[in-house]
């Protein structure tokens, strides 16, 4: 049996790792719903269909790859615990970003790029905070229901059997908001709006099922190894206290 010095020691490692992934997960929410709509990147083409992604989805694959990590080892309860405060710091933006436009400011300073800034961000923030807690929540209870299906084993299929579909959740609201909620997106006039919005969509699920894909010996990795530096004994077994 450990003694207490190697126990407080084993709860250390397990608050840091929390620490740093829940930190992770609200500091890239927090970045994407910045950086937005701001600017859209050509990442290819195939065929004649361009793959286009807005730069605020860059880093989004990054919070389901935390929230996995976090259901893996601390449970269902913990991540809707983190799922839920990423919904009061979408909150926490808006509302800087609300008092940064009614109060005075200098006059000659960079008026216009806040404003802009600000007009992007209330038009993502708005479509991320629905997309958000739907595509967030989905993941994290596919992932449990896969857990519970294959009594703790199967990590790649809990991984990207909950990751892909929540992805193409996530994507279609945001487009479908962005466009409808907030008319943010660069959408060309004159031209059929429902085929631009699909390949919108196309473009955006695409490249998050990529690095869906593309985190899964990464995820393996990361839970045998954090599995063994945690202490936390068996397969699917989770952190409690």
């Amino acid at each position: 049996m450990p003694d207490a010095q190697t126990t407080h020691a084993i709860q250390a490692r397990r608050d840091l790792v929390f620490l740093v992934l829940a930190g992770l997960f609200l500091g890239t929410l927090g970045m994407l719903n910045i950086l937005g709509l701001t600017r859209f990147l050509a990442l290819g083409q195939i065929g004649s269909w361009p793959i286009v992604v807005a730069v605020g989805a860059l880093p989004y694959p990054v919070t389901f790859l935390c929230t996995d990590l976090i259901s893996e080892l601390w449970g269902e309860e913990k991540a809707a615990q983190v799922v839920w405060v990423g919904l009061l710091l979408n909150g926490w933006v808006v509302l800087i970003l609300w008092l940064g436009g009614v109060m005075p400011g200098l006059s000659g300073g960079p008026e216009d790029t806040f404003f802009e800034i600000q007009r992007l961000a209330f038009g993502s923030v708005g479509a991320s905070m629905v997309a958000y807690l739907t595509a967030q929540f989905v993941d994290v209870r596919l992932f449990h229901f896969w857990k519970q299906r294959t009594e703790g084993k199967a990590l790649w299929l809990r991984n990207n059997g909950s990751t892909l579909v929540s992805q193409l959740v996530d994507t279609t609201a945001v487009v479908l908001i962005s466009h409808y909620g907030a008319h943010v997106l660069p959408v060309r006039g004159g031209e059929p709006v429902l085929p631009q919005l699909a390949a919108f969509i196309a473009s955006g699920y695409l490249f998050k099922a990529i690095a869906a894909l593309a985190d899964t010996l990464p995820f393996i990795w990361l839970t045998g190894w954090l599995r063994r530096w945690l202490e936390v004994p068996g397969a699917g077994s989770e952190i409690t206290g």
